[in-house]
Parts: structure tokens; sequence; C-alpha cells
């Protein structure tokens, strides 16, 4: 390490810490000219590059996943930290498959799988904008895709949609079945009433 002082080369390590965000600090002294100067050491890490669907390759980019998950879960109960650790799982499980290349839907689906994980409307906001659908139905299909199944870890267990529903319409009870029994409603011919 160089001085930047005197451009010396040697110096001496004086106090060494590791930061929260894991990359170390080091307190170093210049051998030559005795000034005190710190540095910082970090992992380089080799992301893939990633193949769009036009064919296009561009480096990886966190921050471009952070932007994606930041707008689908605008004004969703979901913390910065939340999505902050959901775009470290990501960037492992990019590193993890060690590949010089990677498709730009395999990352999609994983982003999907997990953000599905997080909240049910910010999966449909991502979904929604992620893929371009043809219909409703095409839509529909997507909310319980199977494939991300795939991409979901075991230890975070989470409820489909429909068997929420199911829950859901089991749990409330019928008032308006109920009231039929007992007493016939009736409707004004006009719906708009003064």
């Amino acid at each position: 390490m160089k001085c930047p002082f005197c451009a010396h080369a040697d110096d001496r390590v004086l106090d060494t810490r590791v930061q929260k965000d894991g990359s170390i600090r080091r307190r170093r002294e210049c051998l030559e000219c005795k000034a005190r100067f710190s540095t910082v050491e970090t992992i380089m890490l080799a992301f893939p590059f990633i193949i769009k669907k036009d064919g296009r390759r561009e480096p990886f980019s966190k921050e471009k996943i952070l932007k994606g998950l930041q707008a689908a879960c605008q004004k969703r109960p979901v913390s910065l930290a939340q999505i902050d650790a959901v775009v470290e799982r990501i960037s492992a499980w990019v590193i993890n498959r060690g590949e010089s290349e990677i498709s730009s839907r395999l990352i999609g689906k994983k982003v999907m799988a997990e953000i599905k994980q997080l909240d049910d409307v910010a999966y449909i906001r991502f979904a929604s904008v992620y893929r371009t659908f043809k219909d409703v139905q095409e839509f529909v299909e997507t909310l319980e895709d199977t494939e991300l199944l795939d991409f979901v870890d075991t230890n975070n267990p989470q409820l489909s949609l429909t068997s929420m529903n199911l829950v859901d319409n089991e749990k409330k009870p019928n008032h308006e079945t109920d009231s039929k029994t007992t007493s016939q409603r009736t409707r004004s011919p006009n719906p708009i009433s003064n």
C-alpha cells in the first residue's frame, strides 16, 4: 500500500476492524513519513452477465433489483431491511450458481418467488410489470405459478393465495344467505335514491 502523502511503499497496520457491511477497515502508519491513513478492504465478487429477452448482455446490478422491489413494495408494510435482505439473497443465489451468464427470466422468477413471501400485493404489482399478459386468465395463472416453487426457500413456508381465500370465505358468516331465509329483500327499481 502506497502512502498517500509521500508515496512510500512500506507501512505498518496499527488497527484492524470489521465493519457492519463485512468490509475491513485498517488504520495504517507510513514507515517513511510517519503519516497515518485508513484503508477499507472489501471482497470483490464476480457477478455473471445477464442475458436480456432481446439477447443483449449487461452486468448484474443489485441496484436495479432494489429499485424494482422498492417500487413494488411502495405503501406496503414491508421494511427497507426486508427488501435489502431479499436483494442480498438474490445476489448470493446468482453467485452460488457459478455461471458466467444467466437469463434475466431466471432472475425474474427468483425475484417473484422472494417477493411473494414478503407481500402478496407487492408480488402482484411486480408480476404485472415484469410480465406482459395477453389476457386476465394468464394473469390469474401467474398468481399461482407452480414454477416459482423451485425458487422458494423451504425455510420460509407461505400459504398460497387460493387457500387464503378459501379460509377467509369459511370464516365469514354469510349474512346475505341468512337474511334470505328469514325475510325477502326488496330492491327499488331506481338504484339511485335521493
